[in-house]
């Protein structure tokens, strides 16, 4: 898919928050519906960060929106993204805005992504033909950070390198491999069983925060002027 197109957009590191979680909550969630919050709440119960989708390198855009939706689908609340030859980038027709309702994290280099992850506990997986473990044992692994490669080219070396081990996805037709995006589907549906649910409250509040400053028009405004008008 071409990038210069009106729907494409590059999607950087989430924005952090203009003040304290439980503050954010409690100025906004009075703007939105009784219907809407509960539906955010629902959707936050059902919430993981055991599970972390790597996208490494991505290009087509398609493929990117695709693999949002996914997460976003399957429960995966944070995403992080490494920049190949081009930033990353997805098409919001296919999207449907899903990168709203995911944190989103962006690194400079493999090299620093691998550190982050592996200093809050993370184990690295890349998928490949020889990999000797399955989409089920990953489910299994207490935080797993799955790393889906450039469509061409594939996970890059220091993923490779920095892997705790390789899996497949076991298949019995002519075919040997899948679209990335339908691979990561699998991935994720398969991986994030027993995982619902997992978050602490505070992070399903700074999520809840995150949440309304999307859904409430100019949210983020909107908090900083409360605040001043509360200390003046």
């Amino acid at each position: 898919m071409k990038r210069d197109v009106p729907e494409v957009e590059e999607i950087g590191p989430s924005d952090p928050l203009p003040c304290a979680a439980g503050e954010v909550v409690a100025i906004l969630s009075p703007l939105v519906t009784a219907e809407r919050l509960a539906r955010f709440q629902t959707v936050l119960a059902h919430r993981t960060r055991s599970l972390v989708p790597v996208l490494d390198g991505l290009s087509d855009p398609h493929n990117g929106a695709a693999i949002l939706r996914s997460c976003d689908a399957f429960g995966c609340h944070e995403v992080h993204t490494v920049a190949g030859r081009y930033p990353f980038a997805i098409s919001t027709h296919v999207s449907r805005r899903t990168e709203r309702w995911l944190e989103m994290h962006a690194h400079e280099s493999a090299e620093a992504c691998c550190d982050a992850l592996g200093a809050r506990g993370y184990q690295i997986f890349v998928a490949a033909m020889e990999g000797t473990l399955s989409p089920e044992d990953l489910a299994k692994v207490p935080k797993a950070a799955i790393v889906v490669g450039n469509e061409h080219r594939g996970v890059s070396e220091v993923f490779r390198a920095r892997a705790s081990g390789v899996y497949r996805i076991p298949m019995v037709g002519f075919v040997e491999s899948l679209n990335v995006s339908v691979a990561t589907a699998i991935t994720l549906y398969t991986a994030t069983h027993g995982r619902h649910g997992d978050m602490t409250d505070a992070e399903r509040e700074e999520a809840l925060a995150r949440f309304l400053l999307t859904q409430v028009k100019h949210g983020a405004r909107v908090v900083r002027e409360t605040r001043a008008a509360r200390s003046a």
